[in-house]
């Protein structure tokens, strides 16, 4: 065995800390079949070289490609790190409630669809639980306990966490800013924002631009970035002085909020907590 091999990842959480250190520096197409792997890992697992490969609109021989250039001999190699990620899984949310549809009997579809969104919240949560030690917590709290003013960005989807987080700093006594971009004056919102501030940015695929831009400005500015989002390669991943990655489970395309609402308030409190230490 070659010192290559015995120095690839054969555990998927280093190995998707090898893609995402990785992806920057690699050719487009390879950090298309990055950003691809990060984001559907059980397609990885299940899928062909083929059927990945038209998924993720690239050619089969470069899903090879992008084997080798992480250390694995080829794509078999590195599936396999995929599949061992599945294999003592109990299962899937998806699973049980297609078992549910087909015993559901009297049950009404309204009923099916709420025991969709709360499995979906469930998975949601368990996932933010089994990866908690590998948050940045604790840095983001720092960040954000020294801050003067915290600005909050969050527009379109991610607007509920922010708003619902201005809430209860204003209850704790937390000196903050809502961004909320009303009468498209986001920009004007947030224009006072300085390097004695820090800047909480939460965006999730389709991210939407307007958070994306003011987190652009708030770094140019020199405050403090902190970035919730759902993938290393996200817009606002690359200026966060701290990121927290969080990605919600779906029921019938529509994503929960439930790991991303948990995870405000655990900020939300545990900055007012440092502060008062402090």
């Amino acid at each position: 065995m070659t010192a290559i091999e015995l120095e690839v990842p054969r555990d998927f959480p280093a190995l998707r800390n090898l893609i995402a250190a990785r992806a920057p520096e690699m050719p487009r197409r390879l950090m298309q079949v990055a950003a691809y792997a990060l984001d559907n890992p059980d397609e990885i697992a299940f899928g062909t070289a083929a059927s990945i490969a038209a998924k993720a609109e690239v050619q089969p021989s470069t899903l090879v490609r992008f084997s080798q250039a992480l250390g694995y001999q080829g794509f078999s190699d590195l599936q396999d790190v995929f599949r061992d990620r599945l294999r003592d899984r109990v299962p899937s949310y998806e699973e049980r409630l297609a078992q549910l549809q087909q015993h559901g009997g009297g049950t009404s579809r309204a009923g099916l669809v709420l025991d969709g969104f709360i499995e979906a919240a469930e998975r949601s949560l368990a996932d933010l639980r089994n990866k908690r030690d590998g948050l940045e917590l604790d840095a983001a709290v720092t960040l954000l306990a020294n801050a003067e003013t915290i600005y909050l960005i969050g527009l379109r989807r991610s607007f509920p966490i922010t708003s619902y987080m201005a809430y209860v700093m204003g209850k704790l006594g937390i000196r903050h800013v809502l961004v909320d971009g009303l009468a498209g004056l986001g920009p004007e919102q947030a224009s006072f924002i300085s390097e004695r501030d820090a800047v909480l940015a939460i965006s999730f695929t389709p991210y939407a631009s307007e958070s994306v831009a003011l987190a652009n400005a708030a770094k140019s500015r020199k405050a403090k970035v902190i970035s919730i989002t759902d993938s290393p390669f996200s817009p606002i991943a690359p200026i966060a002085d701290s990121m927290i990655e969080i990605v919600e489970a779906n029921f019938e395309g529509f994503r929960a909020m439930a790991a991303a609402m948990a995870l405000a308030m655990a900020l939300a409190v545990a900055v007012a907590t440092k502060r008062g230490k402090n």
